[in-house]
C-alpha cells in the first residue's frame, strides 16, 4: 500500500511540475527533486537518498534534507536521477524524412564526382529546425542535447563542413564552439579519386592553403577565401575536428597527421580503435564508438568487436557513444548498456552519454554532469537508465518540466483509445 501511495504521490507531483512549466510561471525553474538516487557523472559518483535543488534554472545545492523554499517539490521515491543524456552525433533537426531529399540538410553537393567542392565554411547549424518532430521524440526518452553533424557526400568533400551542439529545448541557436567534420577511409575514397592515400595528400594541401603556403590565385587552389578562413580556425589547437574513421592503420595515420599539423581531433566510429588504444590514450584523443559494431561490415572493420569500448577505456581512452541515428536516437541508451554488458564499467557507460561528450565539445561548464552551478538538465528514470526496460518518467531542461509527449505518443494514444462512431484516425473529442 505504501509503495502504491508513493508512486501515486510522485505521479501527481510530476504532473503538477509539468503543468507549472506549461503555464509559463517564472518560478517553474525552481525545483527540488527529493530522495533520488543521483548519478552525478562526476568523481562523486552515485549519491543515494539525495536531494537536488534548482534555482533559476541552475543546480543550487546537492545534499540531504534540503529546504525547498518556494520551489516545486518532486519526490523521486529513490529512483535514478541523471543529467539529460547526449543523443549522439546526429541530424536531429536537419532532417525530417530521410528518404525525402527536400527535408534533409546535413550535406552539400556543390561539385561533381570528378571535381568535388571543398567548403569547410559550410555550416549545417544554419539549417537547424528546433520545431522538428524528431526533437520531442528524442526528448521524452531522456535525451537533452546532440551534436549536429555535417556529412560528406558525392559532389562534396571529405572535409564535410561544420556542425555544433544544440539543446533539444526548442531553442534555435547552437551552444559552444563549432566542430569540423572529416571523413576518411574506404567509405570516403570516392571523393578522393578512389584512393585512400589521396586523402592525406588533399588534407595536407588544404592545410597549406589555410596557412597561406599556396596562393589563392593558384589554379591548383581548392579553397575559396571563406574556406581558408574557416579551416584556419581549426588549426593550431584552436578548434576540434571530428574524424569518421574505422581502420586501425588509418587511425595511426590520423594521429601522426594531427600531431604534425597541431590539430585537435576526436575519432568517430573507430571500429578498430582498440588495436591502437595506447596511442589514442597517449594523444588524449576521445573516441565515439558504435558499440553494436561487431561484424566486418567492410574491409575497414575486420577487427570490430563488442568489447571495443571496454578495451579503449581500460587503456585510458575517453569513450563516448557515436550515434543511433536521428530517428532512433533513443537507442543510444541501449548502445551504452551493451558496452557495459561487454566489460565497460557502468559509471563509464553513463559518462559516455553525459560527461565525456560534454567535455569533448566544450560545453561541460553548462551540462553533462549533476553539479552545483550547472544547468538543471535532468532526467528521472523508472529504473537503471542503461536498461532498455527503464523509461524516462520526467525530463527537466533548465529546471522546467518538459511535456512527456511526442508525435509517437500522440499516435499511440489515438489508436489505443476505445472505438467510437468515428474511425480511429480522427482525434479524440471530434464526435
Amino acid at each position: 500500500m505504501n509503495k502504491l501511495m508513493t508512486r501515486s504521490m510522485m505521479t501527481k507531483a510530476l504532473v503538477a511540475a509539468c503543468a507549472l512549466a506549461l503555464s509559463g510561471a517564472a518560478f517553474a525553474q525552481d525545483l527540488l527533486v527529493r530522495n533520488a538516487k543521483v548519478h552525478t557523472a562526476t568523481s562523486r559518483g552515485t549519491l543515494e537518498n539525495t536531494d537536488v535543488l534548482v534555482r533559476n534554472g541552475r543546480i543550487a545545492a546537492i545534499g540531504a534534507n534540503l529546504a525547498p523554499g518556494n520551489a516545486t517539490v518532486v519526490d523521486a521515491g529513490g529512483h535514478a536521477l541523471t543529467p539529460a543524456l547526449f543523443a549522439g552525433i546526429t541530424d536531429i533537426g536537419l532532417e525530417e524524412v530521410s528518404g525525402e531529399s527536400s527535408t534533409v540538410d546535413s550535406a552539400q553537393a556543390l561539385g561533381e564526382e570528378k571535381d568535388p567542392a571543398v567548403h569547410p565554411e559550410f555550416d549545417v547549424t544554419l539549417a537547424y529546425n528546433p520545431e522538428s518532430v524528431l526533437l520531442p521524440v528524442a526528448r521524452v526518452e531522456g535525451l537533452g542535447w546532440t551534436l549536429l553533424a555535417a556529412g560528406s557526400t558525392t559532389g562534396g568533400s571529405i572535409v564535410a563542413g561544420q556542425g555544433g551542439v544544440v539543446r533539444l529545448d526548442g531553442s534555435l541557436d547552437p551552444v559552444g564552439a563549432k566542430v569540423l567534420f572529416v571523413s576518411l577511409g574506404s567509405g570516403a575514397s570516392s571523393m578522393t579519386g578512389n584512393s585512400r592515400a589521396a586523402q592525406w595528400m588533399i588534407l595536407d594541401q588544404l592545410v597549406a592553403e589555410a596557412r597561406g603556403r599556396l596562393s589563392p590565385d593558384s589554379k591548383f587552389a581548392m579553397l575559396n577565401p571563406m574556406g581558408r578562413a574557416a579551416l584556419a580556425k581549426f588549426l593550431d589547437n584552436r578548434g576540434l575536428m571530428v574524424v569518421s574513421v574505422n581502420r586501425a592503420a588509418d587511425i595511426v595515420q590520423l594521429l601522426r597527421w594531427s600531431k604534425r599539423n597541431n590539430v585537435r581531433i576526436a575519432v568517430s566510429g573507430g571500429a578498430e580503435a582498440w588495436k591502437v588504444a595506447d596511442q589514442l590514450a597517449a594523444a588524449k584523443v576521445p573516441v565515439f564508438v558504435d558499440t553494436l559494431a561487431d561484424l566486418p561490415g567492410d574491409f575497414d572493420q575486420i577487427g570490430a568487436t563488442l568489447e571495443n569500448a571496454a578495451r579503449l577505456r581500460a587503456a585510458g581512452v575517453q569513450v563516448a557513444i557515436q550515434s543511433a541515428g536521428s530517428h532512433h536516437a533513443r537507442k543510444i541508451r541501449q548502445m551504452a548498456g551493451n558496452a557495459v554488458a561487454n566489460g565497460l564499467p557502468w559509471e563509464d557507460g553513463l559518462a559516455a552519454l553525459t560527461r565525456v561528450p560534454a567535455e569533448t565539445f566544450g560545453v561541460a561548464g553548462d551540462f553533462g554532469t549533476i553539479a552545483v552551478g550547472k544547468r538543471a538538465d535532468l532526467v528521472l528514470w523508472s529504473g537503471d537508465p542503461l536498461e532498455v526496460s527503464s523509461v524516462a518518467e520526467q525530463v527537466w531542461l533548465d529546471g522546467r518540466a518538459q511535456p512527456m509527449k511526442s508525435r509517437q505518443t500522440e499516435l499511440r494514444d489515438r489508436y489505443m483509445r476505445a472505438p467510437s462512431a468515428l474511425p480511429r484516425a480522427y482525434p479524440a473529442g471530434s464526435e
